[in-house]
């Protein structure tokens, strides 16, 4: 049941557009989700903040997932109606040319020449978002005014999950993160018993794509006790992967090392050896990464004022910042039932020091 419902809920949220700074549909609809189940603030960058007590005294954990997607930015319009654009996020060039977008809410193309009138050099080309254009079927600059489209104005893609045949496989946009938001209210749903301890605050984060922003300021408001960070990680097990052993239905991922250098994560080991010790209480999968080049909201969280004590479970997806990202739904139900096990418990975590 959890598996179906899940699809649903994801199928729902991935569908709204929310890039980065114009978040407000999907802010705007957890918000909904979120308002029955827990005390709900939202703050002026846009993070929602859902505050839940337990029946028993105990820590202040944060649980957070970010709400924005990939996408880009209305640069300019020119006097044909075309758009140019800038991108908000890890947009790939290769991947925009010929896509549906959604454009403020309007249907739009980005644009392709001809497969007949292009040379052959240009057919093997990947053309740079510099060169590219919005095709929005305006033929002047008014019309597309007209229409409501403004430079800096949101562009993502439309793409609709599906699921494959016969499978727990999903592929569309924007599993990266809507899938943790769904897990967050799943959660908060779960907990409506509050037979936990402490406090749970969740948090849906802004502007991650960019720069990890709504998170540091979260962490910073919420000051807790202890961060869990729900967020997707890049798998490599298609034919053009490599030594990276992460792959989808295989579990929930722990990155030991994400973001390398000054703005990445080193994952507590405290953290890793918690969340290893339940795991394996419940029957939970684990895959252990180390990866330089991705990182999650964990690398600004744990720098607010002191230091707070965090750790991120992500979930492996294919074809990352792409429209067709493509995940397990099985990876999503063993993550749940572990997340479910910790935070019930969250007071018995035991000695967290570093020595």
């Amino acid at each position: 049941m959890f598996k179906e419902q899940f699809f649903q809920e994801l199928k729902e949220l991935a569908a709204l557009p929310g890039s980065p700074g114009r978040e407000h549909q999907v802010v705007k609809r957890l918000a909904e989700l979120l308002e029955p189940l827990a005390t709900v603030e939202i703050d002026h960058m846009g993070n929602i903040y859902a505050v839940l007590e337990g029946s028993k005294p105990g820590p202040t954990v944060l649980v957070s997932a970010h709400s924005d997607e990939i996408g880009c930015m209305v640069s300019a319009i020119d006097s044909k109606g075309f758009l140019r654009m800038e991108r908000t996020g890890g947009m790939m060039d290769a991947l925009l040319v010929g896509r549906k977008v959604n454009v403020n809410g309007h249907f739009g193309v980005v644009g392709v020449k001809a497969g007949h009138l292009q040379t052959a050099s240009e057919k093997t080309k990947v053309l740079p978002i510099g060169e590219m254009y919005v095709d929005v079927g305006a033929r002047s600059k008014e019309r597309v005014l007209k229409m409501g489209i403004e430079i800096g104005d949101s562009i993502t893609y439309i793409s609709d999950l599906d699921r494959f045949t016969n499978s727990d496989l999903i592929c569309g946009k924007a599993i990266d993160n809507r899938s943790c938001c769904v897990m967050l209210v799943e959660l908060f749903k779960t907990f409506q018993d509050k037979d936990f301890s402490g406090t749970m605050v969740g948090v849906i984060a802004v502007q991650e794509e960019v720069g990890l922003r709504g998170a540091q300021i979260a962490g910073y408001k919420i000051d807790p006790d202890y961060a869990i960070i729900l967020d997707t990680i890049a798998c490599a097990d298609t034919p053009d992967g490599n030594t990276y052993p992460i792959a989808i239905g295989r579990g929930p991922v722990l990155p030991l090392l994400s973001g390398g250098g000054a703005r990445g994560n080193l994952m507590a080991p405290q953290m890793k050896d918690l969340i290893i010790k339940y795991a394996e209480r419940n029957d939970v999968p684990i895959q252990l990464s180390v990866m330089p080049n991705g990182t999650t909201d964990l690398s600004a969280v744990h720098l607010v004022k002191e230091g707070i004590l965090g750790a991120a479970i992500t979930f492996p997806r294919r074809y990352s910042h792409s429209p067709i990202e493509m995940a397990d739904l099985k990876d999503f139900e063993a993550g749940f039932t572990l997340l479910k096990a910790m935070l019930r418990d969250s007071a018995e975590w035991g000695d967290m020091k570093f020595v």
